[in-house]
């Protein structure tokens, strides 16, 4: 699992398809190396169509393209990877006909030890700070980011509430990769914020 940028595209209440494939070419254009859809509680058709565009933008721009949630709509997109959150499928029981990548969701380390004896390929860890993203979510805080650091050899990302204000804190505490929604998707410019975070992700270790 390369690059230490990951953007997970949620599309927002009013945005056209067009506004959110302009936002994520943007990102990409900026320096994102993984790209994923979060399409919570749409139905199978919106996801297909949107998602078929967005993988065409990461393959135009040489970067992975994951689907959140639902290894189905991945294997018939043709997507490289799944993100599994914890209430979702198990790494085990996604592969049964998802050949792709998977990754898991983790809130504390039995969770992170479960999904690798599971299969997972990589981890996201957090949330680190609460998030609207994940509404509910008690954060897992920067503790489960230095113990990630110390513990795991699998490939994992930092997540939740991170943005250009925070980000020395999360890699003072051993996380070399992230996953950005809101700092990316919704600045401004997202090409310049992505460009920013690559430039201090890259200027560490």
């Amino acid at each position: 699992m390369q690059g230490r940028l990951y953007l997970v595209v949620t599309p927002r209440p009013g945005w056209s398809q067009e506004e959110t494939l302009e936002r994520t070419e943007r990102a990409l254009a900026g320096g994102v190396e993984v790209l994923q859809l979060r399409a919570k509680d749409w139905e199978a058709r919106p996801i297909l169509e949107l998602g078929e565009r967005m993988r065409a933008l990461a393959q135009a721009y040489g970067v992975p393209f994951f689907l959140n949630d639902r290894p189905d709509l991945a294997a018939l997109l043709g997507a490289d990877g799944v993100h599994l959150g914890q209430g979702d499928l198990t790494p085990l029981e996604a592969r049964r006909f998802f050949s792709g990548l998977v990754g898991r969701s983790t809130h504390a380390p039995e969770q992170a030890l479960r999904a690798l004896e599971e299969g997972a390929d990589y981890l996201s860890v957090g949330p680190v700070w609460e998030t609207p993203t994940k509404p509910g979510r008690k954060a897992a805080g920067l503790g489960y980011v230095r113990w990630a650091a110390e513990h795991l050899e699998a490939p994992w990302f930092a997540i939740g509430g991170i943005d250009l204000a925070n980000l020395d804190q999360v890699l003072e505490a051993g996380a070399r990769r992230v996953v950005v929604v809101r700092a990316i998707l919704d600045a401004e410019d997202p090409e310049r914020a992505a460009r920013a975070f690559r430039e201090r992700l890259y200027g560490v270790g």
